[in-house]
């Protein structure tokens, strides 16, 4: 039984007490249930009044793998964006569209808990944006346990542990980076740990973009003739968007066994962009019927505000805890766009006059979460439960203006008009349970059960929908220890993809003169089913991972494009087909010599997709890919330190296509300048190799597309760390933190995070 203070009501007693979020709490950290067989963490002797700690761990946790930030040499001037590059079989495009696997249904939490900010189409730019120098830690979550929920779809997870620091005392960093044509970035961040109050928090501002020039070529084939129309769209995009940011976070040790905490958090980036389209049609091999250039600028902003409270308490029994957070966080992304369209050649009649319009977006989403966790040791065993109270708000809010060319007076465009809102409400419980069966054998199994209501409004024309359902989630793990440097893992999870606000708004959203969008408010959960068996084990100096998967995906939530006239394609989603796949990945890294580091990794993958073409008819199709990255990291002096990365993407299917594949690389150096001060170079896309080439092939459509970014783009930068010195001039160790050059993966046992803190689930 856990001993609580006096207090009427343990949720006002939470909200009431200032609560921790991203902080994190040192005494409210518990000692967890380890894997058999996992080695014991021991504390080194100090050194010049310091305590320097030191662990040694197993690869990996029962149900996740964790990959250290902190030896990335580039990473005080990379963004978040290019930490997951680094990951295994993490791809992040330069539009920040994030696959793992080859799969993009992938969900990107914060410390455990969902962010606004990383949900829907600004995800990207929000990945852009956000500072890689703040991540502590990527955890890959293939398949997620009960404690996870299904929110920014029901894939695997990939959750961002943020920095953090418990060491008493004040330390800092201060980064300063610049680039080639204005880009730039820097941050400022520290804590200050004393007695029972800690606080930690820090700014940034980044100034980037890319770049980018793009060629899509089009056949149209009638389905009642045969006869083949052609289209062509040459487009190319420039700016540089800017964003800064803000974050804070307090703690409070109420007594040995209580902490409160509370964190608050603001992001602004600019979206101003400038585009230029050549759109050319031809029919049937003819002159160009229609030929003109339309010009686009692109003014406005993303805002993204978070704030959280926080309880951890201690029960009475060693490892016995309860913890209570509510997050709230909201992302608000409104932009202005002027159209000009300028008309050519339009066949044997005159021109068409020029035509020019705006459009204003709004799209604003907003998520509060409240979640439980209680955890309590058994003789042989650990019990989790917990449950979760969320609201998810979306809407979307589009003017469009034709502009009359006699009197320059706005008309509205009924037909690009529209007013849209979604509002999701999920109630969720789980259990789960860990039990050591001897010294080899140790399971984890969980349930988690989630109840969800939906309610759709479509404002511009009075429609509304609700609809409500329960999910029963099951999950599974077993670990094996075969030997004292060999582990086999099996997990499976059962998951689900609830359709978010863009899948479900049926409007039809104009994104050129060729292309247009729509959602479907009649789309289905899709289910999946995934199971993954691994096996870890040491050769010498060099640790190896291998892991085969397969996974199951049914009422598969995908894309289906079709032509409405002539020139316009719209692509919809329909719970149209299924898909399988499977492969085996490794990972193989290790310290050849006191200089030398690697890191390498690959994933050979078959996938198999079912669903329907242009026509409405069944299609089949398959792929095998092999993708590959390596990364090495060199001592080249004390002082000098050089890590270079390949990553080579295999071939993607798509829902009715497939994405070629591509390969680009990376540098990284670090030379200190003093032991605080460090100078830091990074080169992205190295041989300017960066590009996104897909191909769709259905019975009535063709389509080949390419888009190229800016290449080679180089960033050079200072680093100055200040507090948290020893008496040598070295930089201070904390519990389990390695130094730069180490890479890989990094764990504890099961159920803590990076530092032995429990990840913030539920």
């Amino acid at each position: 039984m856990i001993n609580f203070p006096s207090c009427q009501n343990v949720l006002a007693c939470a909200v009431a007490g200032a609560c921790l979020a991203w902080s994190g709490v040192a005494a409210a950290q518990s000692p967890t249930q380890a894997e058999p067989g996992a080695k014991p963490v021991e504390a080194a002797p100090a050194v010049s009044g310091v305590v320097t700690v030191t662990a040694e761990r197993p690869t990996n946790r029962i149900d996740r793998q964790v990959y250290d930030q902190k030896a990335e040499v580039g990473a005080t001037n990379n963004s978040a964006a290019d930490a997951l590059n680094n990951v295994p079989s993490v791809t992040v495009d330069p539009d920040g569209t994030v696959s793992l696997r080859g799969s993009t249904n992938v969900q990107i939490l914060v410390d455990g808990k969902p962010s606004a900010m990383l949900q829907g189409d600004g995800r990207g730019a929000a990945l852009n944006a956000m500072p890689a120098q703040d991540i502590e830690s990527i955890e890959v979550i293939n398949n997620p346990g009960a404690q996870f929920g299904n929110e920014g779809g029901g894939g695997p997870i990939l959750n961002l542990v943020m920095r953090r620091n418990r060491t008493p005392g004040g330390t800092g960093v201060a980064n300063l980076n610049a680039g080639p044509n204005g880009r730039g970035n820097g941050s400022l961040s520290g804590s200050y740990h004393e007695g029972k109050w800690g606080y930690q928090g820090g700014i940034n501002f980044r100034r980037d973009g890319r770049n980018s020039v793009g060629l899509t070529e089009r056949e149209r084939i009638d389905p009642a003739t045969g006869a083949v129309s052609a289209s062509r769209q040459e487009s190319q995009s420039t700016g540089l968007n800017d964003s800064h940011g803000l974050n804070g976070g307090v703690t409070y040790n109420y007594d040995d066994k209580t902490a409160f905490g509370a964190q608050l958090s603001y992001m602004r980036r600019g979206n101003d962009q400038h585009g230029t389209d050549l759109y050319q049609y031809d029919d049937q091999g003819n002159p160009a019927l229609r030929d003109y250039v339309r010009t686009s600028e692109r003014s406005g902003a993303s805002s993204n505000r978070s704030w959280g409270l926080r309880m951890d308490r201690k029960g009475s029994l060693p490892g016995e805890t309860l913890k209570l957070d509510l997050r709230v966080s909201s992302q608000d992304n409104v932009s202005d766009s002027a159209y000009n369209n300028v008309y050519g050649n339009s066949g044997s009649s005159a021109a068409l006059p020029d035509r020019r319009s705006r459009q204003h977006n709004d799209a604003r989403n907003a998520i509060t979460d409240f979640t439980g966790d209680y955890e309590r040791p058994t003789a042989s065993g650990l019990v989790k439960a917990g449950f979760k109270i969320a609201d998810t708000e979306n809407g979307f809010d589009t003017s469009y203006l034709d502009i009359d060319p006699l009197s320059g007076a706005g008309v509205v465009n009924p037909g690009r008009t529209n007013r849209f809102e979604v509002d999701e409400r999920n109630l969720a419980v789980y259990g789960s349970y860990q039990h050591r069966l001897n010294e080899r054998w140790g399971i984890l199994g969980g349930m988690r059960v989630e109840h969800t209501d939906l309610d759709v409004m479509q404002i511009t024309d009075g429609t509304t929908a609700s609809n409500s359902y329960i999910n029963y989630i099951p999950s599974m793990f077993v670990s094996y220890k075969a030997s004292d440097n060999a582990n086999l893992r099996f997990s499976y999870a059962h998951r689900i993809r609830r359709p978010n606000g863009n899948d479900l708004n049926p409007f039809i959203v104009y994104r050129d003169e060729f292309n247009v969008s729509a959602g479907n408010p009649q789309l289905r959960p899709s289910e999946t089913d995934s199971f993954e068996l691994g096996y870890e084990t040491k050769f010498g100096v060099v640790d190896t991972n291998l892991r085969a998967y397969f996974r199951k995906d049914k009422d598969l939530i995908s894309e289906r494009s079709y032509f409405i006239s002539d020139t316009v394609l719209l692509t919809t989603r329909e719970n149209a087909g299924s898909s399988r796949s499977g492969g085996l990945e490794f990972s193989l890294s290790g310290k050849l010599t006191p200089w030398l580091n690697f890191n390498t990794s690959g994933n050979l993958a078959q996938s198999e997709q079912r669903g329907v073409d242009s026509a409405g008819l069944l299609t089949v199709r398959n792929a095998t890919a092999l993708t590959l990255r390596g990364r090495v990291s060199l001592t080249l002096s004390p002082k000098d330190t050089m890590q270079l990365s390949v990553n080579t993407q295999g071939k993607t299917l798509t829902a009715q296509g497939y994405r070629e594949p591509q390969t680009t690389a990376n540098m990284s150096y670090r030379h200190n300048l003093t032991p605080q001060l460090s100078m830091v170079m990074n080169v992205t896309d190295l041989f300017d190799s960066n590009k996104m080439a897909t191909r769709i092939n259905t019975s009535y459509l063709n389509e080949q597309s390419e888009r190229r970014y800016d290449g080679r783009i180089v960033y050079i930068g200072l680093s100055y760390r200040f507090g948290g010195i020893n008496n040598n001039g070295g930089n201070r160790r904390e519990g389990g933190r390695r130094e730069p050059g180490q890479g890989g993966p990094r764990s504890g046992g099961p159920g803590t995070s990076p530092g032995g803190e429990g990840p913030q689930e539920g």
